[in-house]
């Protein structure tokens, strides 16, 4: 065989590492800075806190899910919301004189009650980023894992949701009666890469 020949185990081999490398490559890159995420983790923890019920937003992977969208199918979204991030951190620093994430949960709450209803200072935009924010945070808690919230099912086990089925028993369909969860995304693995 001459040496300018491929060999078939060179062409298996190499088939074989291809869908690998396409996997690697269509992963969504990191849309916000390990600090960016803190602050994003610190602000929807306020919204949805851990507590008797189920784990908080930041443990259900909301912030994995905005970083995400933010990286993919938002990213036109992506400036502004770390403008609305920039200045609710500088909200933070100017009246309490520390980062967001670094105010205890009352001072977090005050500042994110400013934002909503529209009193914050020096922060025109408050109300508006306050509800984007807050509407990333619902769709991370309680949308597909598929997309990286909702981790382990805990909003939807929250909600009671039971998940995405095709079909249903007549018995699961009775009034009262409570229905088993089925933990799996409509879409496949939640730990698909995406």
């Amino acid at each position: 065989m001459a040496s300018d020949e491929i060999s078939r185990r060179a062409v298996i081999v190499s088939a074989a590492l291809v869908p690998v490398v396409a996997l690697a490559q269509t992963a969504t890159p990191s849309a916000l800075s390990d600090a960016q995420l803190r602050l994003v983790a610190a602000f929807v923890d306020r919204l949805i806190p851990k507590d008797e019920l189920g784990p908080s937003a930041s443990e259900s992977g909301v912030p994995v899910y905005i970083n995400r969208a933010l990286g993919d199918y938002l990213a036109g979204e992506k400036t502004a919301f770390v403008e609305g991030l920039e200045a609710t951190d500088a909200l933070a620093r100017r009246t309490q004189n520390a980062a967001f994430a670094d105010l205890t949960a009352a001072q977090q709450d005050a500042l994110l009650t400013s934002m909503d209803n529209g009193s914050a200072e020096g922060f025109p935009t408050a109300r508006a980023f306050f509800s984007r924010a807050r509407r990333l945070a619902l769709e991370g808690m309680f949308g597909d894992p598929y997309y990286g919230g909702n981790k382990n099912f805990a909003g939807w086990d929250l909600i009671k949701y039971p998940g995405p089925r095709l079909a249903t028993s007549a018995d699961d369909q009775k009034m009262g009666v409570e229905i088993k969860p089925y933990h799996h995304s409509a879409y496949g693995s939640a730990d698909h890469g995406h």
